[in-house]
């Protein structure tokens, strides 16, 4: 699994909320590098670029627009070199959002937030013209207005 996270439950430090990667057994990327930035704007632009020798983490604003931060770019974490996939689509919330604690005041760390409203899928690297032009048009839709 090669999923984008979105939460508080793991970071470098500050509050979040930051972008990683779920690669199943842990998030990676984005909330450990020592650069990562936490991104609380209302919507939120995030990526993963899943590349055979490696991945990439990026995110931004969705509404203010600008480039898209590179949050990783870098080799996966031992076990999951090469990548390997058995072929699924996630689209919002994963299995590991399936269950919350009962009482309403418990944050359960690693739980994702907020709302999932659009994605998008391709085949191959996407190059970073190609990620800029995805994110002028998700600004161009207007989100927050």
């Amino acid at each position: 699994m090669e999923a984008v996270y979105f939460g508080t439950g793991y970071g470098g430090g500050g509050k979040g909320p930051w972008i990683g990667a779920d690669l199943e057994v842990g998030i990676y990327g984005g909330p450990y590098n020592a650069s990562d930035t936490a991104l609380r704007q209302p919507f939120v632009t995030a990526m993963i670029k899943g590349g055979t020798d490696g991945f990439a983490v990026k995110g931004g604003s969705a509404m203010s627009g600008g480039s898209l931060q590179k949050m990783y770019d870098g080799p996966r974490p031992e076990g999951y070199q090469p990548m390997r996939k058995a072929g699924a689509i996630i689209l919002g919330v994963g299995g590991d959002n399936a269950k919350r604690d009962p009482a309403p005041d418990v944050q359960i760390p690693g739980m994702s937030i907020g709302t999932f409203y659009e994605g998008v899928l391709t085949v191959g690297y996407s190059t970073d013209a190609a990620d800029a032009a995805v994110q002028t048009n998700i600004v161009a839709a207007g989100y927050g207005k």
